[in-house]
């Protein structure tokens, strides 16, 4: 069981918001969790100061916080890219199609936000000092190019990370918030106050 606070914001109307810039305060995300048929929908809206580009976001999670689909959306109404998991490490995509390299994996991670690693926070069990290393669906935003990243996270301290990317040793300190929600990821983005964030 997960160590931080339910969301009793997520189950009002608006659910909980969460906001952050990037580090050089050029973009900005709005993110909504939100309690619905029995689980978690996790919307994110992300875009750049010039209001050019925008990449929506959006999970559905089990109550346990287990990824359950994925939706893209860039430019149109239909999602660019649709990603289901059976809850046990099977994905495919919404024409059925079964994806077997990403067979394995139960966390999504995109590059374009911190939310995606209160994924693995949320759900991992770990003591202060604990390590997990696990494979992770990797998307690219831009190119939605979808390949398997191995992750591992090291709980340094009740709410605090350590993010390490095994591939290319990229490595950050992460702060989460009462309900793991990321706040600050040094250098990349940084917490916005709102109407939820603390």
């Amino acid at each position: 069981m997960s160590s931080y606070a339910p969301f009793p914001s997520a189950h009002e109307p608006g659910g909980h918001v969460v906001r952050w810039a990037t580090w050089a305060g050029d973009g900005e995300e709005v993110t909504t969790i939100l309690w619905e048929n029995e689980g978690f929908t996790v919307s994110g809206q992300v875009g750049d100061a010039a209001d050019r580009e925008h990449i929506q976001y959006v999970l559905r999670l089990s109550a346990s916080w287990q990824v359950r689909q994925f939706l893209l959306f860039r430019d149109l109404d239909e999602p660019d890219l649709w990603l289901a998991t059976d809850g046990s490490g099977r994905w495919g995509e919404m024409n059925g199609a079964h994806r077997t390299e990403l067979d394995g994996c139960y966390d999504i991670h995109l590059d374009c936000t911190p939310f995606t690693h209160t994924l693995p926070i949320r759900r991992l069990p770990l003591l202060e000092g604990h390590t997990a290393e696990l494979p992770v669906v990797h998307v690219n935003p831009d190119t939605l190019e979808v390949s398997v990243a191995a992750h591992r996270y090291t709980r340094t301290a009740a709410h605090a990370w350590r993010f390490e990317s095994l591939a290319d040793g990229l490595t950050a300190e992460i702060e989460v918030d009462q309900y793991g929600v990321v706040r600050d990821y040094p250098e990349r983005f940084r917490r916005l106050p709102g109407r939820d964030a603390s």
